[in-house]
């Protein structure tokens, strides 16, 4: 998931400042160009404005960088089936789709608990090297990167909680599916292996 931006707060406090600074200055013509008079009480005005504008934005600033624990996790989606092909056999499961970039930087951040035959399928929309990280994520998984044709590229097993370690796709993968820690050993999963979506294959 890729890190977004932020604004700093202090560039803007430095221009606030700075138009403040300015519109105070007494050496400044005012009032047809007597320094001083009614355009006094407007600069005074204009600075009043400005911190208060400057307030506001550190407040802003302040809810973004707000401690990720005070977030609480999106609610489940609609599901679809999803069925991985193993040696063992077929294994159903019911998965939530990650379609857009803000579902999949979301994820399962947040979530405390994933049934037993759920899932989460990060859909990218084209092949490529795709990079997964577990900030936020309180679910231990396990991590199948999966080509266009539906063929299991490589499994992360058993991912470490709240962990900003990189996992990355062995190779170009055309989606992810996460799945609870310890599935893919219960059922044999390995690279080769098959998923079976609409996804996959078109």
């Amino acid at each position: 998931m890729a890190r977004p931006g932020m604004i700093s707060s202090s560039s803007f406090s430095a221009r606030f400042f700075a138009s403040a600074r300015f519109l105070a200055s007494p050496s400044r013509p005012v009032d047809g160009g007597r320094p001083g008079g009614r355009a006094g009480a407007g600069a005074l005005a204009c600075v009043m404005l400005a911190c208060l504008m400057l307030a506001c934005l550190m407040l802003s600033w302040a809810g973004i960088a707000a401690p990720a624990r005070a977030q609480s996790p999106a609610p489940p989606g609609e599901l679809e089936s999803l069925t991985l092909v193993t040696a063992s056999g077929e294994h159903a499961f019911k998965v939530e789709v990650m379609r857009t970039d803000e579902q999949r930087a979301r994820g399962l951040m947040f979530r405390k608990h994933l049934p037993a035959d759920r899932g989460m399928l990060f859909d990218f929309k084209v092949e490529q090297r795709v990079m997964m990280w577990m900030r936020n994520t309180y679910i231990p998984l396990d991590m199948v990167f999966i080509a266009r044709d539906g063929t299991v590229v490589n499994v992360a097993q058993d991912t470490e909680p709240l962990s900003e370690r990189t996992i990355p796709a062995a190779a170009p993968a055309l989606a992810v599916l996460e799945v609870n820690a310890g599935v893919a050993r219960r059922i044999g999963l390995k690279a080769g292996d098959r998923a079976l979506h609409p996804l996959f294959g078109r």
